[in-house]
């Protein structure tokens, strides 16, 4: 056989199928072919959404079922059987994969990432690949790993059978864990972005040491009763009846199928502990408390529990004083995981002093370059009174008549001390526009206020703004918070993507945790946010990708420049887009946003997740309220990124011209281009198809630009001709001269066509079939006027080479 002519399937299938099922590996549990394991980048350009192209390894060999041990990266038989290593190396390092091989059929190139191998890459023959035994009797060698260990280690994951597993670096941490807590280490932090899976990824850790027989007894602690619920009846499902609630009151919830649960509990009506469970889930607050009748959890023995995982660790529980560490110390003979989103709270109170460095980490950079996690955008808007700040003239008074003190009041007055209410109506204003300029006004919103009295301000004056949809629903624009039982009951509806209602929330604290409102696509900043780490908490509420209704990125709103978080080197996903919007501008971004060329690689998908809560009550402060003071928005500034990855400032026009100097090196490469290409649309898709839409840039520029003239004009600085002049001069021309009565009336239809709508597919038949010419008879009808289709044909190329005849 020649090898030479097969494709890289064919050696695959020829060749390293056949070697590796020689050397004893199961076609069916430990060799999967063709394995993506990242979705590709979601990017953003305006309305236009697209998706790189995800990462794919052509073989992983599994010793067990989500245990990859070995990566192969196949090549045709034209390239040298080592071609593939360095890609190899590329995708071993991110799967976490210590044996890397790379074969063309004729042989393999052996890498080992280990240390064992006292040579790192070696070529072996086609018949030498190593078996499952040897590839495993190295990786425990490497790892140190004993019998009992190894037995820990193999343990299976959960299989529901519905073809659901881990993505890759669920397995990363999952396997790292395992290793980690079979070696006795105790204290473990893992560190997972928003929306990434830290509790499918806990449940596959902790159902794996169960099964073991490694950990008896279990504890999941959180600190919102959602959290709990959710986790019980979903990913802990499969735990069933060995698993209770450290609750006294019984409860029924709905799971994600919309079957119905009744939650088991695990405290009595004297709030004594149930012993006879092996899994546990509970609040902090329902175990401990300031009173020392309050601290159940004594009634358990210290070394009750083998296991302990903490869900959102970065907040409370990394206090030394506080009540939630006590729970960790009083078990502190069992292993404890930390799971958090954001591994410091601050510079003074950190998690990592108390579990140590983080055994993993997935970031949310990283989630949105493999495409798990949802893009987004910034608009920056600044108000004139947070910039300059307010000072109030002499003798000024407030609402009550009494005297305002005279000192500059800025943005940590605003709203907390001191109100302008047409501050508020401003933004609400601002916000609702963007939803009109959007075509959407059903995206659901949720507006964050510096507290309960500014969120309800701030919801009357979104209900005076779109006064026609409240009277269509008056659940359009509601406030939720904990002072307001009516919008505090709506908390379901607006999180439920099949709700329609709730659209526009306010609220005043966005905490670590709560409810994932998955479809919600606007979240706005009109409240200081002083820690990186709460800012991150807000940017992950977005982060969630929801197919259904096509949510793939979601927009940020700031008013307070709480968005300056960005430029800390702490700061590790930054946005598509940052939009600073001047005075009278439009809230929207413009197109500018278009700042990244759509690939071969790249397919487009369409052309965001919060989490809210219910707020204390006792918000109450003692507040200034100033009439008769105005606010207006101040400056502007668009910055995208660009194909580094580095934020610069570019405008429309810019950023089209330097794509176009990319494609036409020159004014005649394009004029070529142009006339040798008999089908002219086919520039305009192929350009659209690289991340370049015209039509934005035409609406821009103001004129009836044919896309020849906008090119010409904007990368060659040709003065433009418009559509109109140009059908004038092949009129003046007379060009229909030798055609028939019937035939020349179709081309002067057509040059009309092109007139009015700038068409630039005039060669295609189907245009025969709409107005005017279906008055005028069928297509076949028409183009018999012409004597052949090939005539037809050729008056279309003379109508075409009589438009771009003049240049200049």
């Amino acid at each position: 056989m020649n090898k030479g002519v097969l494709t890289e399937r064919d050696v695959c299938t020829k060749f390293i199928t056949p070697a590796l099922k020689k050397s004893g590996w199961d076609i069916h549990s430990q060799i999967r072919e063709e394995v993506s394991f990242t979705k590709g980048r979601i990017i953003v350009r305006g309305k236009l959404i697209s998706r790189g192209k995800g990462k794919r390894a052509d073989y992983i060999l599994y010793y067990k079922p989500n245990i990859p041990i070995a990566l192969i990266e196949a090549k045709d038989n034209k390239h040298s059987v080592g071609d593939g290593m360095q890609q190899a190396l590329d995708y071993a390092c991110t799967l976490d994969i210590p044996f890397v091989f790379s074969s063309n059929g004729d042989g393999f190139v052996f890498h080992d990432r280990t240390t064992i191998s006292t040579e790192k890459e070696v070529y072996l023959s086609i018949e030498d690949f190593p078996s499952p035994a040897q590839l495993w009797s190295k990786y425990c060698i490497w790892k140190d790993l004993n019998q009992e260990v190894e037995q820990i280690i193999l343990q299976d994951y959960y299989d529901d059978g519905s073809g659901k597993c881990p993505r890759y670096y669920q397995c990363n941490a999952i396997n790292t864990t395992i290793e980690a807590i079979a070696k006795n280490q105790n204290r473990i932090l893992l560190v997972m972005a928003t929306g990434t899976g830290k509790t499918y990824t806990a449940f596959q850790i902790i159902w794996r040491l169960w099964k073991a027989g490694q950990k008896k007894r279990i504890l999941y602690l959180a600190d919102r009763n959602i959290l709990i619920d959710q986790t019980l009846v979903n990913d802990f499902r499969p735990f069933g009846s060995a698993m209770a609630k450290l609750s006294t009151d019984s409860k029924t919830i709905e799971r994600q199928d919309k079957t119905e649960t009744v939650l088991p509990t695990a405290l009595g009506n004297k709030r004594r502990i149930d012993t006879a469970y092996e899994i546990y889930l509970g609040l902090y607050q329902a175990i401990t408390g300031p009173e020392e009748c309050q601290k159940i959890f004594r009634e358990l023995s210290p070394d009750f529990f083998d296991l302990i995982v903490i869900d959102e660790c970065h907040r409370g529980s990394a206090e030394k004083d506080s009540a939630w560490r006590e729970i960790l110390e009083y078990f502190s003979p069992a292993t404890q995981i930390g799971l958090t989103a954001t591994p410091k709270e601050t510079k003074y109170v950190s998690n990592i002093d108390y579990f140590g460095k983080p055994l993993f980490s997935y970031s949310l950079k990283q989630g949105i370059q493999d495409g798990f996690l949802a893009p987004y955008k910034v608009i920056k808007v600044h108000i004139d009174l947070d910039v300059q700040g307010y000072r109030p003239e002499k003798g000024k008074g407030d609402r009550n008549g009494n005297e305002i003190e005279d000192r500059i009041y800025n943005t940590k007055d605003f709203d907390r001390t001191l109100v302008i209410d047409e501050r508020t109506k401003l933004i609400a204003k601002k916000i609702t526009e963007f939803l009109k300029e959007s075509g959407d006004r059903f995206q659901k919103t949720i507006l964050f206020c510096v507290d309960t009295e500014h969120a309800a301000r701030m919801r009357q004056a979104l209900i005076n703004e779109n006064a026609d949809l409240v009277q269509e629903n008056r659940r359009y624009v509601m406030r939720i918070t904990g002072d307001d039982g009516e919008g505090a009951s709506e908390l379901g509806n607006f999180i439920d993507p099949e709700s329609k209602y709730p659209v526009l929330v306010t609220t005043s604290r966005l905490l670590s945790t709560g409810v994932d409102a998955q479809t919600c696509r606007l979240i706005v900043l009109d409240r200081p946010v002083g820690s990186m780490t709460e800012f991150k908490q807000i940017v992950g509420r977005g982060t969630r990708i929801h197919t259904d209704t096509k949510k793939f990125y979601f927009t940020l709103i700031d008013f307070r420049g709480a968005t300056s978080h960005f430029a800390d080197k702490d700061f590790d996903g930054e946005p598509v887009q940052i939009y600073e919007s001047n005075k009278d501008d439009l809230i929207t971004p413009p197109a500018a946003d278009d700042e990244f060329i759509i690939g071969q690689d790249e397919v487009i998908v369409d052309g965001q997740s919060p989490k809210i809560t219910i707020e204390d009550a006792s918000e109450k402060h003692s507040k200034i309220y100033v009439d008769g003071v105005t606010a207006s928005i101040f400056a502007e500034r668009v910055e995208c990124l660009d194909e580094n990855g580095k934020l610069i400032t570019e405008t429309l026009r810019d950023f089209t011209k330097k794509v176009l100097k990319k494609r036409f090196v020159s004014l005649d490469n394009f004029l070529n281009t142009w006339k040798s290409t008999e089908r002219k649309q086919a520039i305009i898709e192929e350009l659209a198809h690289e991340g370049l839409c015209l039509d934005p840039l035409i609406d821009e520029i103001g004129k009836d630009l044919d896309p020849f003239d906008l090119i010409c004009h904007v990368a060659f600085d040709q003065p433009p001709r418009t559509r109109r002049e140009r059908a004038e001069n092949v009129r003046k021309r007379d060009v229909f001269t030798k055609y028939g009565t019937q035939a020349r009336a179709v081309l002067e239809a057509l040059l009309q066509k092109y007139q009015d709508h700038g068409m630039v597919c005039l060669n295609d038949p189907r245009v025969l079939q709409i107005m005017p010419f279906d008055k005028m008879g069928t297509p076949v009808q028409l183009i018999k006027q012409f004597g052949s289709r090939a005539n037809y044909e050729l008056a279309i190329q003379e109508l075409q080479s009589a438009l771009y005849q003049e240049i200049a």
